[in-house]
C-alpha cells in the first residue's frame, strides 16, 4: 500500500519565530535612576561612540532617609516627596520613549523596615519598577562610572563614593594591566568584582579588586549621629575621627603604598561642591568640575573656609547651594579623613556616579558601545 501524502504537504511552511533576541537599536535612549538617602537622580542618554550623550536629566533632594536613624522606617512625608519626584521622572521616560532602563534604590531602602511596602507603593502610583541593590553592586557601578577618569599611569586606584546613607570604597590593582588598557579594564568590572588576575595570555587583562567596603555612614546619617554636638568645629572633628574609625577593617588601610602611581577618585555631591568652591563658581559648571584634580592643601583650604563661615555663612554661600548646605560639613569630614590616611596629595573629582554606572553597564551588556578610546 502506497504511503499517504500528509495533509498540507507541499504547502509553504509556516514561519517560525527565531529565539534570537532582537538586536538593540544603537540610538534607542536608555535611562538610569538612583534613589538614595537624600536625593533622587535620573539620566536619559543615548550611546555615542565609547561613551554616551545625555538627553535629559533630573535631580531632586527628597530626603528619603529623614528620621530613619531614629525610627528605622521611611516617613510619610519623605515617601510623598519621593513619589512626586518619581512621577516627574516617569513623564520624562514617556517623553523620550525610553524602553531600556534600570531604576535602583540604595542605603535608605536597604535599612528601612517598610522599604518593600514603599517599593510596592511606588509601583502602584507611578508604574515604575525600582529594585533595592546590595552594597557590592552599588560600589561596582560607582567604579565603572569613573573609568574615563582613570589615568593610564595609575597602578593603584581608590574609588570613593560618598552617598547620603553610606560610603563605598573600592581599592583596585591595575599594575598588571597595560597603561592604555587601564580605563577599559575598569569598565569591564560591570560584570562583577574579580578576585584576582587571570592566568597569563588573557587578551583582556583584568583589574584586580584588592578590597572593598561599604561604610553605613553617609552625609545624612553621619550628620544625624552628631546633631546634638553644638560646637561647629568640634562636631566636624568628631565626625571625621568617627568615620576614620570605621575604616580599620579595610585591608589596604595599613598597607605601605607609594604616592607614585596611586590615584584617588572621589564621586559625590560633597566632592563636586568642594571643587566648585575651590574654583569660586557661583553657578555650578560640570565641564569645569568633572575631571578636576585638587591637592590636599586646596581641599583643606576650602574646608577651613567652610568652618570659618559657620552655619549661617554656609547657609547663604552661593557656592554651596541650598540643597547641600546642611550636609556639606559631614561630607567634608569624610573627605578629610580619606585624604589623611592614604598616600596621596591629589584627588580626582568625578561628577558622575551610580546613574552613569547603570548606563554604562546596560549599554555595554547590549553591545551598543564602540570599542575605542574614551
Amino acid at each position: 500500500m502506497a504511503p499517504r501524502r500528509p495533509k498540507g504537504a507541499g504547502a509553504f511552511p509556516r514561519p517560525v519565530d527565531t529565539p534570537a533576541p532582537t538586536p538593540p537599536d544603537p540610538v534607542q535612549p536608555y535611562a538610569a535612576l538612583d534613589l538614595g538617602t537624600n536625593s533622587c537622580r535620573m539620566l536619559v542618554a543615548q550611546p555615542k561612540g565609547a561613551q554616551f550623550h545625555v538627553v535629559d536629566s533630573f535631580s531632586k533632594s527628597v530626603q528619603l532617609g529623614a528620621g530613619l536613624e531614629a525610627t528605622g522606617r521611611l516617613g510619610r512625608a519623605s515617601m510623598a516627596r519621593t513619589v512626586q519626584a518619581l512621577k516627574i521622572c516617569k513623564t520624562k521616560f514617556v517623553k523620550h520613549n525610553v524602553r531600556r532602563m534600570r531604576l535602583v534604590a540604595t542605603e535608605a531602602c536597604r535599612r528601612a523596615t517598610n522599604a518593600r511596602d514603599f517599593i510596592a507603593f511606588i509601583r502602584r502610583e507611578t508604574g515604575l519598577e525600582l529594585e533595592i541593590i546590595e552594597p557590592e553592586e552599588e560600589a561596582r557601578l560607582a567604579v565603572v562610572s569613573c573609568a574615563p577618569l582613570v589615568s593610564t599611569k595609575t597602578e593603584q586606584l581608590l574609588v570613593v563614593d560618598i552617598g547620603g546613607g553610606s560610603t563605598e570604597l573600592v581599592w583596585i590593582d591595575l599594575s598588571r594591566v597595560p597603561g592604555p588598557e587601564r580605563p577599559r579594564a575598569i569598565m569591564r568590572l560591570h560584570k562583577g568584582f574579580q578576585s584576582g588576575f587571570p592566568p597569563g595570555g588573557d587578551p583582556f587583562p583584568s583589574a584586580k579588586v584588592v578590597d572593598w567596603i561599604s561604610v553605613p555612614l553617609g552625609v545624612a546619617t553621619l550628620r544625624d549621629q552628631f546633631r546634638d554636638v553644638a560646637d561647629d568645629s568640634g562636631r566636624f572633628a568628631l565626625m571625621s575621627w568617627y568615620f576614620e574609625e570605621q575604616l580599620a577593617e579595610f585591608t589596604p588601610y595599613q598597607a605601605d603604598q607609594t604616592r607614585e602611581g596611586f590615584q584617588i577618585i572621589g564621586t559625590s555631591g560633597t566632592v563636586t561642591t568642594v571643587a566648585a568652591s575651590h574654583l569660586g563658581l557661583r553657578r555650578y559648571d560640570r565641564s569645569k568640575v568633572d575631571g578636576l584634580r585638587m591637592t590636599s592643601d586646596q581641599i583643606d583650604a576650602v574646608i577651613r573656609d567652610y568652618l570659618s563661615l559657620g552655619e549661617e555663612g554656609r547657609r547663604t554661600d552661593p557656592r554651596i547651594g541650598k540643597d547641600r548646605q546642611a550636609l556639606i560639613m559631614s561630607g567634608a569630614a569624610i573627605l578629610q579623613a580619606l585624604m589623611r590616611v592614604w598616600p596621596t596629595d591629589r584627588l580626582s573629582v568625578a561628577d558622575r556616579g551610580l546613574r552613569e554606572g547603570l548606563l554604562y553597564a546596560q549599554m555595554s551588556a547590549d553591545g551598543v558601545l564602540e570599542e575605542g578610546p574614551f
